[in-house]
């Protein structure tokens, strides 16, 4: 009655059946881990949002890096901004998805290390190629505040980092990448750069531009703001058990339809003899 299953059609589909089963099955654990880290991250920017801020040298240091447990860690800086070598980071979008420029100013600390601040968003001009007018920040000596930030990879982020863009704009922010162009361009004060950025909280520039760069929401949810994970993983498991119950009622129905046209043939009258 099932000897059809071993027709090259069935093979094949049962073969096809049997790869997918595990396939979907490694699919599903691959949403659950990647629910599971996004779960860790926001506990951990929970924890740092919750943290009072520390001085940025206790957390980074020259030619250093950030280690992940303090990403999002509020920190506070001494010193004034060197606007006369600030750079721009292409392709960045605000809060409501405008493409526009990041602004990264350098940020020389009064001990004479320098702090790389992302003081937030700012609309691109018309020309790609020309280098954006951007509100000047606070003058002077002051203190800064700011969620402290590894340094961008394309690994990590996806960034493709381009070559020979416009003068003054880059596509990644990298402590180390930033430095040799700062000191390249004569940046003398920026031999000494910290590992790391920041994104600047306050002081808030005047008139709302640069746009600042929104908080990550606090999330104290089960399953956490946004996260689609979870659902795809249960997804994909309810798809591989749906593999085999599918499989089945296809080949039921298919010994159903045969065992009906065999009898159908077998009920046919005979030819008339003359």
């Amino acid at each position: 009655m099932y000897r059809f299953l071993l027709s090259r059609q069935w093979v094949i589909l049962t073969l096809v059946a049997l790869l997918l089963i595990p396939t979907m099955i490694r699919l599903g654990f691959w949403q659950l881990h990647r629910h599971d880290h996004r779960q860790a991250l926001n506990k951990l920017i929970n924890a740092s949002l919750a943290a009072p801020p520390v001085p940025a040298e206790s957390l980074t240091s020259v030619g250093g890096t950030v280690r992940h447990e303090d990403l999002y860690r509020r920190v506070t800086a001494k010193g004034h901004f060197d606007t006369a070598h600030e750079l721009v980071v292409r392709r960045r979008t605000n809060s409501d998805n405008e493409v526009g420029y990041h602004v990264l100013t350098p940020f020389v600390l009064n001990d004479g290390r320098t702090l790389l601040v992302n003081r937030g968003w700012i609309d691109s001009p018309a020309s790609q190629t020309a280098f954006p007018n951007i509100p000047a920040p606070a003058q002077g000596e002051i203190t800064v505040t700011g969620r402290l930030m590894q340094d961008e990879t394309t690994a990590a982020s996806g960034i493709k980092n381009l070559k020979g863009l416009p003068d003054r704009q880059i596509m990644l922010i990298n402590s180390k990448q930033v430095g040799a162009l700062l000191r390249d361009a004569g940046d003398t004060s920026a031999k000494e750069m910290l590992g790391g950025y920041v994104e600047l909280v306050s002081p808030a520039p005047k008139g709302g531009s640069p746009e600042l760069i929104p908080s990550p929401k606090e999330d104290s949810s089960w399953i956490g703001l946004g996260d689609i994970n979870l659902p795809y993983a249960v997804q994909w498991w309810l798809f591989a058990a749906g593999v085999p119950l599918g499989w089945v009622i296809l080949v039921r129905r298919e010994a159903r339809e045969r065992a009906k046209a065999a009898q159908e043939t077998s009920e046919e009258p005979a030819p008339a003899t003359v």
